[in-house]
């Protein structure tokens, strides 16, 4: 069993308890929702590498090949998709599973203590299913009247967040979880999310640096059609409303500018 359904457990109640997440100051943007989480690993004696700013993902359990990926999102503001910076989301990575954990919280608070208003705890593999993708930033140099300049190729990835991708999880607690996976006597099963792979996916593009156009080379899928199905539960006592999938397809052909 892994210690996703336990993590999410001690996350709810801190939320039910009024914990609250701490920044320093103002420009505290990225860590504040990182060390509020820290605290529930803690709580439950769990031993983890402590995260760094480049760090993926930001907590690796050390006994267990297991790593949880935060991302805070402030309320109200952007929630249908955020930026992976230099990483894709994963299922797996380096052979862990991997986790990824969406908080939100007031986007504009009136200090520096204020709470987590809803939060998703769900398998990366809901995000995207292929972990085979390796991130390697390249370059080359040329460019340029004198053809000493560099041109870096910096890949930023934008993916829906669950917020996005089932509805009945804004305002709410959720853990989302494949369902061949066991959550625990505690949680309660609110729905059933199956997404479905694409026909084509995009293995190559190119930049064409006089037209400024982007160009995406797509094969079939290999998995075209493959249904990938994954449970909602909630913590007895929350309420027990239904998470369906609202974004059903694959992004295939969305462009996000």
């Amino acid at each position: 069993m892994p210690h996703a359904p336990a993590i999410f457990t001690t996350c709810v109640q801190a939320i039910r308890d009024g914990e609250l997440i701490e920044r320093e100051d103002k420009a505290d943007k990225e860590f504040h929702f990182q060390n509020w989480f820290k605290k529930r690993l803690e709580s439950l004696a769990l031993h983890f590498d402590s995260p760094g700013r480049n760090s993926y993902p930001d907590f690796s359990l050390v006994k267990y090949a297991e790593g949880y990926e935060l991302k805070g999102l402030g309320y109200p503001g952007r929630e249908a998709n955020y930026d992976c910076n230099s990483q894709v989301p994963l299922g797996e990575h380096n052979g862990r599973k991997i986790y990824y954990v969406f908080g939100r919280y007031p986007a504009k608070p009136d200090g520096n203590r204020y709470p987590v208003l809803d939060l998703v705890l769900c398998d990366g593999a809901f995000l995207n299913a292929n972990s085979e993708y390796v991130h390697k930033n390249k370059s080359f140099r040329g460019f340029g009247s004198y053809g000493d300049i560099l041109v870096r190729d910096r890949k930023m990835y934008v993916a829906p967040t669950p917020f996005a991708l089932a509805d009945g999880t804004a305002h709410r607690r959720t853990l989302i979880l494949q369902e061949d996976e066991e959550a625990g006597a505690d949680l309660v099963e609110v729905g059933t999310l199956t997404r479905r792979e694409v026909d084509q996916i995009v293995v190559a593009y190119s930049f064409d640096l006089t037209t400024n156009e982007l160009q995406t080379t797509l094969v079939p899928n290999p998995n075209a059609g493959k249904e990938r199905t994954f449970k909602a539960y909630r913590l007895k006592g929350d309420p027990m409303e239904p998470v369906t999938l609202q974004w059903p397809r694959g992004a295939g052909g969305t462009v996000v500018r």
